[in-house]
């Protein structure tokens, strides 16, 4: 199987649906789907009532028709439950393993991945974040099942990662750690997939690892030994969308509030490449220039979010999507990285459009509650039990919690902003509707040469062949150069996917 060039980044919750990965398999690269949250992503649109009857058409192909039927019965509302209603909760993530959990976990990937493959022979990846650790068995294997060609993990160290897929592969029961704040003994979750579908279920392929990093240190610490060492890596800079690292070392910040980045967080590349394995570049890189600086380092190529985020097959609500790109059009758009919003920790890069909750009224307006839970963090009680919370809940309660009150500053609801923002908010019982929160990477430069409206088919083809064109003239400045450093790579007439086949 050969490397794509192009990597459609996984942008979640939602953005990165399946139509948006198909569009970008059918144009030669890899396609993306988004993991996160795809339980509840997939009920609430089957209480929309499923328009076009996709997802129950992938139900249909579900290999435990029982079980997909169970799923059908519970949140599937002909004709919808109408405007303003609220949404069927789904069951909330925890270490205490439940059949109806894992049951929508596995199904509702299963239907992602197998919607984003129809109608093409080309690639198709997944991406989660080693942050929501206690939804990653159940989720992968329902994407595992639908025939997922790769699965990309951020947002942490996926050092377990290669031996889940090594068991779930092997159909043997399978487990990873899970960081429990405070807590001294280990905690695991884990899915035995012959006991939830059966022993007659097939052993499903296994996908190839890409594990997001932003340091060739980190690279290399999970190329050091085959039990963590994945199939390759993406490298993020801190200008990509959505989570980036946080600096190394102590953090500051730029008047703007901004985290200042140094030295230490610049990428060594050739360090990187020294490791043998298949890299990709993001956060800036995609335009055609982006995709030739990216090959002159030694990359496959590279992973693009925003510019594939704007486009007509985004999962964004078109409204927000159009917003976003006439702002981002006109200049007037501000990105900010901001280090306070994320419950994960991370700085996470908020668009500021108002009426979202990256404004401060809104904000305000909002009262805080967490009741989908995907970025809680479980912690030891002191009668030895575990506990959940999360620094966007209401502040008594998370310090009741053993929290400190510093940590809620500014949090925003990532789980339900970010669904809002793909047309799934929630409506509570009062009337008020949850206000959406938008990401997108600082850079906008992808803008230049495409339409007002573009496709995703036409961000692939404007990187490719503009960076072929670029080949082709970095070739002929070399004087016959037969070794130039771009040359076997992209050029003119070549296929849109590069290299053989030996994971973010």
């Amino acid at each position: 199987m050969a490397h794509p060039v192009l990597i459609q980044g996984g942008m979640g919750v939602g953005v990165s649906g399946w139509r948006l990965a198909r569009a970008v398999a059918s144009a030669g690269q890899l396609g993306v789907v988004s993991g996160t949250a795809l339980d509840v992503t997939l009920a609430r649109r089957l209480q929309q009532g499923d328009p076009g009857g996709h997802l129950r058409r992938a139900l249909a192909r579900f290999p435990v028709p029982e079980m997909a039927e169970r799923i059908l019965a519970r949140y599937f509302v002909p004709g919808g439950t109408g405007s303003g209603r609220p949404y069927r909760p789904v069951p909330r993530l925890g270490l205490r393993r439940s059949q109806a959990a894992d049951e929508l976990a596995v199904v509702a990937n299963f239907a992602e991945v197998l919607l984003a493959k129809e109608g093409h022979d080309g690639l198709i990846g997944v991406n989660y974040l080693e942050k929501i650790q206690m939804a990653t068995p159940a989720a992968v294997y329902g994407a595992m099942l639908a025939g997922v060609d790769y699965v990309l993990m951020g947002a942490g160290i996926p050092a377990e990662i290669p031996r889940l897929l090594d068991d779930l592969a092997a159909h043997r029961a399978a487990e990873i750690s899970v960081t429990v704040a405070g807590g001294e003994t280990p905690h695991t979750v884990g899915l035995d997939p012959a006991a939830l579908l059966g022993p007659s279920i097939a052993p499903p392929a296994r996908p190839r690892l890409l594990a997001i990093v932003s340091s060739h240190v980190l690279a290399a610490y999970l190329a050091r030994s085959a039990a963590t060492r994945p199939d390759g890596f993406v490298i993020e800079s801190p200008s990509a969308g959505g989570h980036s690292a946080p600096p190394r070392g102590r953090l500051r910040l730029d008047g703007a509030g901004e985290p200042v980045y140094g030295p230490r967080d610049e990428v060594d590349t050739g360090k990187v490449a020294a490791l043998g394995l298949p890299f990709w570049l993001a956060g800036g890189y995609g335009t055609p220039d982006g995709l030739a600086r990216a090959l002159e380092t030694g990359a496959a190529g590279i992973q693009v979010g925003s510019a594939f985020a704007l486009c007509r097959e985004s999962g964004l609500d078109d409204e927000l999507r159009r917003r976003l790109l006439r702002r981002a059009a006109d200049g007037t758009l501000e990105v900010r990285n901001d280090p306070h919003a994320s419950p994960a920790g991370f700085p996470f890069k908020v668009a500021h459009i108002p009426g979202t909750l990256s404004d401060a009224g809104v904000y305000a307006e909002r009262s805080r509650l967490c009741d989908l839970g995907y970025l809680r963090t479980p912690y030891q009680k002191p009668d030895g039990g575990v506990g959940y919370r999360c620094p966007a809940e209401p502040v008594e309660t998370y310090v009741r919690k053993g929290g400190r009150a510093e940590e809620t500053t500014e949090r925003r609801c990532l789980c339900n902003g970010l669904l809002a923002a793909i047309g799934l908010g929630q409506h509570r019982p009062d009337g008020y509707p949850e206000p959406p929160l938008l990401t997108l990477g600082q850079d906008t430069g992808f803008l230049d040469g495409l339409p007002d409206d573009y496709s995703a088919a036409d961000v692939v083809d404007r990187i490719l062949k503009g960076a072929s064109a670029s080949s082709t003239s970095a070739s002929a400045a070399s004087c016959g150069s037969a070794t130039g450093p771009a040359e076997g790579r992209l050029g003119p007439g070549e296929s849109p996917v590069a290299g053989t086949g030996d994971h973010a």
